[in-house]
């Protein structure tokens, strides 16, 4: 950058500024040397030039600085100007000041002549304003009662509490306290702090319970007015973070099923409107911000309005808390709920109104409860009533609610032959189809007190509220001389003076009568009478008790979460009284008794212990959110109170009366005469679907019913699923236990049963590959015989079942029944191991996530073993192997029959004279018994397992029919014909059976006439085709032709020797 850029030069002589920028700026130095430029001149050739260049650099300069001149001439003018005029002025002021100074002085002497006078003047209008205000103040102060009593007509409390604390600290002025004509006013303002008290309190209490103006549920609906239907059910949502119990059983929803439903007729059972309020705690630790109808626009709203004057503070004087109250970032209702806090703490009646508020707390919790039950019972009545024309009474119309249900259920689950076995699972089970897992009850006891719960925690978090605020507005209070040992003392016993302090009103005891209304409602809901619970109250006090034992004896209903509770015995007209309506719960009374409590009879269908399922997880989850909203001193504290005891009365009552019930149901499903009686009007053919007629047998499909039941259960109660799992597990056990009776009733010192024991016939079995259509078992392996293997294994087997001729009619099994019982027995026992195995992977997976957090260890009840249980997957296993069995022993069976009537060839002498028209009797009785036995045994097993029992029929046959020609003597043309004719009988009857591959019979009966009709050929034809077909027949199969006589056939003497020269050695 030149140092001659920053010349002020005018455009027109810009040019300028080039001449300037060649002129060297060695000729601006600070110190300038001429010699070199001289030197240079001198030097140069052209001297005249560089003389001339200089004079033009002389000339430009020059110019440049006549610009400058005339650019800050005027300016160098005008401040000289300015100058002076500010010399000027000076001048004058001093001048001024001069005579100021004389004033002065002169003024001065006429003051102090007059001083004493000017004195008096000044005291008496002291006097005369003092007077003036004091008056004022009397006029004021008369008029304080009405604008009090205005203030308090308007709601504007804070106001009228700051005016009434003004004017009571004006009259104790020493000026005032004399004044007679105010004493009216002082018995006014004494009348007026006693009126105030109760307004307050009258509006804190209706705030307390979301009943007042700017309560949280009533100014989240006027907000979201615009954007929520008025006919939309209300659904209040917690999502603030849950405590490490509900996250470890949270999980355990992935059972299967959710359990039990939200809500009852397509709606919850609260009925303020739609919001969602999702609760974090702020740093103050009581006061949860809002979301309203889940949005952000909501919260933004109300952030924005927090941040002007609240409407109720309109009237007040600006001090310090109305300022916080401005600026602060809480909820409205929580502002709110602090003026009135605020206004007691003014008044000084904190003490009192702590006491107040405990007096009515519970019989307002009982009210609201009982409010809301009555209004979802209206609501029930009024659906019901658009049901049906005529509006039937209470107890009428649930029974005819239950009856539509159950109906409907019978009607959708009608089997398409026509027979129907819901009624037979609904009879096994011990309570109703409305009172099941999933039942209307269930639903409608979870939605009902999942509706009161959230009702019961949002009235907590007022509390929550109001006990901290009152409770440090009461520490301000203390006497300051108090030892900080003492205060330091306040903790979730109260042992300290706090409770006193706030007239006994504190967290603790809201929460313990919250709890104890809440335990109340459970009771009536499960019918539990006093002495059921009782024992789990006092253990509950004494557990609670025990923790930080009280330093003084006190009366204990205010010391933390001791459960002293009240009962009543809740009762309802019962019009059929028994064994299983009293075990349900029902009351023994007659049927006049008043129904007392909190009226939930009216709500639910059925009311009795097994609803502690659908109770569980509902106070769970409130416990969680009560534990969320507890101030960070009491989290340490026992607070679950209430699940404790829920879970109290699980373990000692509800867990052992339904061990009791569902044995029973099992022992009662398990020995009925009908339970292992095959259907006697089974569908004509096999389905796999129990939905359209798969004839699993009565017991084991009640069994399967009472086990998925049982699992319900589980899924609703998580903590105690492995004690339902044992349950399931024992209940399973004892019905194995009866089919393996069943089984060998059926087998008992039968020769088939006794053979499937052996180890080679189990070994022959395993490797058949008819075998590869039974269940799969850890005992069989997949194989991928050829059919030479195959023919090889069935020629093996049948060489050893040949071996124990002659069969006996003894040995076998010849009641058909027994058949039928052994294939409907397999498949039902199938049909059960792939339900438990389903339920088993099902329920392992919660059951294990609870083991593993520790949460959960199994109950052995001392009804149970006390060996570790087996997993249900065993148990499906034994089932599998059970069902194995019953096909094994029916593929032997077959084959031991057959062998029993083709044993009788050896018998007879096949010498006819005539040709056979008809197959032999003994084939003729083969036969019909195999149609026979496959048309009553089709509707019971797979076609697959079809085949394997009567597949072995036909090589044993042939088999049979190939090695009785080694007994006979001597046979004919005629003889032949018979057999032949015999084994197409065979063949005929076997390709009927549908599930039998009729290309493998063909085969093998074709072997059978192929070597019988050898017998017609000459010696000389024999020997050429024994030596074209060497592997047709074995070698002694080949002897036997030529041992037995033919009449008309000439065997040589060495006949043997030529064909054994032929046959391979």
């Amino acid at each position: 950058m030149s140092i001659f850029d920053g010349l002020p030069i005018s455009r027109e002589k810009s040019y300028l500024r080039e001449e300037l920028s060649k002129i060297d700026e060695s000729w601006a130095a600070a110190r300038f040397d001429s010699l070199p430029h001289v030197v240079h001149i001198l030097t140069s050739k052209d001297r005249e030039g560089e003389v001339h260049v200089l004079k033009e650099q002389s000339d430009i300069i020059e110019e440049v600085v006549d610009e400058v001149v005339h650019a800050y001439h005027g300016g160098f003018n005008k401040a000289i100007q300015n100058y002076s005029q500010i010399l000027r002025l000076f001048s004058e002021s001093a001048e001024s000041i001069g005579v100021l100074k004389v004033d002065l002085a002169e003024a001065k002497k006429l003051l102090g002549a007059h001083n004493k006078q000017l004195q008096q003047l000044s005291y008496r209008s002291v006097t005369l304003r003092h007077i003036i205000s004091l008056l004022d103040q009397i006029e004021g102060i008369a008029k304080v009662p009405g604008r009090i009593e205005k203030l308090i007509t308007e709601k504007q409390f804070y106001a009228a509490v700051q005016l009434h604390v003004q004017s009571t600290l004006m009259l104790e002025r020493e000026g005032l306290q004399t004044v007679g004509a105010l004493q009216d006013v002082r018995s006014e303002l004494t009348k007026l702090r006693g009126t105030l008290f109760y307004k307050v309190l009258e509006d804190l209490h209706a705030h307390l319970y979301n009943k007042g103006e700017y309560s949280s549920v009533i100014s989240s609906i006027s907000e979201c007015d615009d954007t929520i239907p008025t006919t939309t059910g209300i659904s209040m949502n917690y999502s603030q973070s849950l405590s490490r119990r509900t996250r470890l059983l949270k999980g355990d929803n992935n059972l299967g099923t959710n359990g039990a439903g939200d809500g009852v007729d397509g709606g919850s059972f609260d009925d303020d409107g739609t919001m969602d309020i999702h609760d974090d705690a702020t740093s103050d630790g009581y006061t949860p911000s809002m979301r309203v109808n889940g949005g952000d626009s909501g919260a933004r709203g109300v952030k924005l309005f927090s941040r002007q004057t609240p409407i109720w503070l309109s009237e007040s004087t600006p001090d310090e808390f109305v300022e916080s109250m401005r600026k602060g970032d809480a909820p409205l209702h929580v502002k709110y709920l602090q003026t009135l806090v605020e206004c007691l703490c003014l008044l000084g009646k904190v003490a009192a109104a702590g006491a107040m508020i405990c007096q009515r707390l519970r019989p307002t919790i009982h009210e609201i409860i009982t409010t809301k039950i009555k209004a979802q019972a209206e609501r029930v009545n009024g659906s019901r009533s658009g049901l049906s024309q005529t509006v039937l009474p209470m107890v009428t119309g649930l029974h005819y609610l239950k009856g539509r249900l159950e109906s409907h259920q019978l009607t959708k689950q009608k089997r398409q032959n026509g027979i129907s076995l819901t009624g037979a699972l609904l009879a096994a089970s011990p309570v109703s189809h409305v009172m099941s897992p999933a039942g209307t009850a269930q639903i409608a006891a979870k939605g009902l007190l999942d509706s009161i719960l959230d009702t019961v925690v949002r009235l907590f978090e007022n509390h929550v509220i109001v006990g901290e605020l009152l409770e440090s507005k009461s520490s301000q209070q203390v006497d300051l001389n108090t030892p900080k040992a003492m205060a330091a003392e306040i903790n979730w016993n109260n042992d300290s003076d706090a409770s006193h302090d706030t007239g006994g009103y504190t967290i603790g005891f809201s929460l313990t009568v919250l709890q104890s209304e809440c335990q109340q409602l459970i009771c009536e809901i499960l019918r539990a009478t006093p002495e059921a619970t009782s024992a789990d109250a006092a253990v509950q006090t004494a557990r609670f008790a025990s923790k930080v034992p009280s330093k003084d004896k006190r009366d204990g209903s205010e010391d933390g979460l001791t459960f002293a509770f009240r009962f009543t015995d809740a009762t309802i007209s019962v019009p059929n009284q028994g064994v299983d309506l009293i075990r349900q719960g029902w009351s023994r009374r007659g049927p006049n008794v008043l129904q007392e409590g909190y009226g939930t009879g009216a709500v639910l269908p059925e009311q009795g212990i097994y609803l502690a399922a659908s109770v569980y997880r509902p106070v769970l989850q409130f416990t969680d959110k009560v534990a969320s909203m507890l101030p960070q001193k009491f989290s340490q504290h026992g607070n679950d109170g209430l699940l404790a005891f829920v879970e109290n009365f699980v373990k000692d009552h509800f867990l052992p009366t339904m061990f009791v019930d569902y044995r029973k149901g099992v022992q009662q499903a398990i020995s009925s005469p009908a339970a292992f009686r095959p259907r006697a009007h089974a569908a004509a053919s096999y389905t796999p679907s129990i939905e359209k007629g798969r004839p699993v047998l009565q017991g084991l499909l009640a069994i399967d019913f009472l086990a998925k039941e049982v699992l319900g259960w589980a899924q609703a109660m998580p903590k105690f699923a492995g004690d339902l799992i044992n349950y399931v597990q024992t209940f399973l056990e004892r019905t194995y236990e009866r089919c393996r009776t069943s089984y060998m009733e059926a087998v008992l010192e039968k020769q088939s049963y006794m053979l499937i024991g052996r180890h080679d016939i189990e070994n022959l079995l395993r490797l058949d590959p008819a075998s590869a259509c039974l269940p799969n078992s850890i005992d069989h392996r997949e194989t991928n015989a050829s059919d030479a293997e195959s023919i090889e294994v069935e020629t093996e087997l049948s060489d050893i079942l040949l071996n124990l001729r002659p069969i006996k009619q003894e040995n076998l099994i010849r009641d058909d029944n027994k058949l039928i019982l052994l294939a409907s027995l397999s498949d039902s026992l199938e049909y059960v191991a792939d339900s438990i195995e389903r339920l088993g992977k099902s329920s392992s997976k919660t059951y294990d996530h609870v083991e593993e957090n520790g949460t959960q260890k199994p109950l052995h009840h001392a009804r149970t073993s006390s060996a570790p249980p087996k997993d249900l997957a065993s148990f499906a296993e034994e089932y599998r192997k059970l069902a194995i069995d019953c096909l094994k022993v029916l593929h032997i069976e077959m084959q031991l029959e057959t062998i029993f009537h083709m044993q009788e060839m050896t018998k007879r002498e096949y010498m006819d004279d005539q040709d056979a028209e008809e197959p032999d009797d003994f084939v003729i009785s083969l036969t019909s018994q195999i149609t026979r036995r496959d048309e009553e045994m089709a509707p019971f097993v797979a076609d697959a397992k079809r085949n394997y029992i009567f597949g072995g029929v036909c090589s044993v046959a042939a088999n049979t029919s190939i090695k009785a020609l080694a007994d006979m003597k001597s046979i004919n043309l005629f003889g032949v014909q018979q057999i032949c004719r015999n084994s197409i009988a065979l063949e005929q009857a076997l390709a009927a059976v549908s599930s039998i591959d009729n290309e493998a019979v063909q085969l093998r009966l074709d072997r059978v006439r192929t070597y019988y009709e050898l017998l017609n050929m000459p010696f000389e034809a024999l020997v050429a085709f024994i030596s074209e077909h060497e592997n047709l027949f074995t070698v002694a199969e080949y002897a036997n032709l030529l041992k037995v006589r033919v009449p008309g056939r000439e065997i040589p003497d060495d006949a043997q020797d030529r064909v054994a020269e032929i046959l391979p050695h």
